[in-house]
């Protein structure tokens, strides 16, 4: 590769929102992305099986910090019955929208642990500003160090349009569904 293009190449990479600073990788044995809904009252459990993220966080540096996740909407898991008609038209239509997606706008800090990701949440076409508190916690140090983010938060389904026509009666299932997460991140600077 001649030097024109490395430049050009490097340019281009400092382009990139996530490039300006160390990105982190998540540990995807020790995270996962889980909800509660309720059906006729009753509390349901479920979770997203297949998520991924590009995450360039220094506390040192928020303004520049920058957080892009993403689900697999047919990777929701509630239960067998369940799975089969979520993943239809009237839930999350996963044909056309197989993607939820959140990008974060601004990082606050609130304490030594705790923080404010404000950004848009997109679901089935869908896009809503959302603030979901993270609460951060670090263990080991330098290259073996493991970051864990977690946090929960509400929406709104309808919303969003999960769950349509007949489904729309909060009666049946409520409109908030609790969305909770823990993150395991390497390669975030000391908090």
């Amino acid at each position: 590769m001649n030097t024109r293009w490395l430049s050009l190449a490097l340019v281009a990479a400092s382009l990139s929102p996530l490039a300006a600073q160390a990105q982190q990788a998540i540990v995807p044995a020790q995270s996962e992305v889980t909800f509660t809904s309720r059906q006729m009252g009753v509390p349901v459990d479920g979770r997203f099986k297949t998520f991924s993220a590009q995450v360039a966080f220094d506390p040192a540096k928020l303004a520049t910090s920058k957080i892009a996740f993403s689900v697999d909407t047919g990777s929701a898991d509630i239960g067998r019955e369940a799975n089969a008609e979520v993943v239809k038209p009237l839930w999350f239509n996963v044909a056309a929208f197989p993607k939820a997606t959140f990008t974060s706008s601004s990082i606050k800090k609130l304490d030594a642990t705790r923080y404010e990701v404000a950004g848009k949440l997109a679901i089935k076409g869908v896009s809503s500003d959302v603030v979901v508190p993270v609460t951060l916690a670090q263990t080991g140090s330098g290259s073996g160090a493991i970051t864990v983010a977690s946090g929960a938060f509400p929406i709104k389904r309808l919303t969003f349009r999960v769950g349509e026509k007949e489904w729309a009666d909060t009666s049946m299932v409520a409109d908030e569904v609790q969305v909770k997460f823990k993150i395991a991140l390497t390669g975030v600077p000391k908090l």
